[in-house]
């Protein structure tokens, strides 16, 4: 009797004992798939960063906004489309890359004053803009989606505007999660430069010296931009194997000094690169015969370049792409 006791009461401990374990193991499983889940949803999560600091976002926005074609030009660099951008028509006009802009993509006003209730109409889950032209519309920009906000023409120690331009570049791209196609875009970029690096030695180009120049007249007065050294501009000839050999005291943040012809005379045995409109072309008109720009050896030696009137300075990688192009075919087909 007191074996058969003993027996079911030994039963009875390794039955419990059993549901013990088992229960132990379902709360570990139970643990296992809460933080797979959580894993998961933080991973799920985008953090990017802008001027302002850190954005995060829980999936990634599909309806984009631009009001800067900087950031047009990055965006379709990645395949994407924005739904809406400012100034479209004068984009087309300065803008000269592939892809091109969608007809589908809504005009929301100049990018100084964009139309606060367009860009609300097209209910976007990001906006990306230009902090210096934005600063006093930025909570109503916040209150429409939240807003990226960068600096293109960084401040005075703070790095050149080329490497701005591809840092933003990578931070749209985390963004919209297309990390790999933007590494291809700048290691096509790359090529580029190597390519128009090779063409400009095998034409036997020997002065890599230059200067670079925007010009336009001001109440019929001639001016002059130079562009400095963290210009993107001077930094993508750069790449390409010239010298920026233009400098001048003071820091600008967007890239050049406005002067005058006079200034020249202490660069005169550098290449000469210019961008003039045709209908405002100071060098054939107001300073047609005047000594101070016809006895620079540059001028007498043939050593200066013209640019198309449209080339833009200030653009992504794929405007960088068409920049490299223009100036080698400048300077070897003259």
């Amino acid at each position: 009797m007191k074996k058969l006791l003993l027996l079911i009461i030994t039963s009875f401990v390794l039955v419990l004992a059993a549901c013990g374990t088992e229960d132990e193991g379902q709360s570990d499983n139970n643990n296992a798939d809460n933080t797979s889940t959580t894993t998961e949803t933080e991973s799920a999560s985008i953090v990017v960063q802008d001027m302002y600091g850190e954005t995060e976002f829980d999936e990634v926005p599909e309806r984009v906004v631009v009001l800067e074609w900087v950031y047009a030009e990055d965006v379709l660099a990645l395949g994407v489309q924005p739904v809406g951008m400012a100034d479209i028509e004068n984009y087309h006009n300065w803008v000269n890359i592939e892809p091109e802009l969608s007809e589908d993509v809504v005009d929301v006003g100049t990018r100084q004053q964009p139309n606060i209730e367009a860009i609300a109409e097209l209910n976007p889950d990001v906006i990306i803009t230009a902090g210096f032209r934005h600063e006093e519309i930025m909570d109503s920009l916040e209150e429409i989606a939240p807003t990226l906000a960068y600096n293109p023409y960084p401040g005075e120690g703070e790095g050149n505007q080329y490497e701005e331009m591809k840092t933003t570049f990578k931070e749209i791209a985390k963004l919209l999660q297309k990390e790999d196609e933007a590494a291809q875009v700048l290691s096509e970029l790359d090529e580029v430069y190597e390519t128009v690096n090779q063409e400009i030695t095998d034409a036997g180009i020997e002065n890599s010296d230059f200067v670079l120049s925007q010009a336009y007249s001001s109440d019929n007065n001639p001016v002059l931009r130079l562009f400095k050294d963290n210009a993107m501009a001077v930094q993508i000839m750069e790449n390409i194997g010239l010298e920026n050999v233009y400098e001048s005291e003071g820091f600008q943040a967007y890239g050049f000094d406005s002067t005058s012809v006079e200034v020249l005379q202490n660069f005169q045995d550098a290449n000469f690169f210019y961008i003039v409109q045709e209908e405002d072309n100071i060098f054939t008109n107001q300073l047609a015969g005047n000594p101070a720009w016809e006895n620079l050896t540059f001028v007498e030696e043939g050593n200066t370049y013209g640019l198309p009137g449209d080339t833009w300075t200030f653009g992504g990688p794929l405007s960088a792409k068409v920049f490299a192009e223009q100036v080698k075919e400048a300077l070897i087909q003259q």
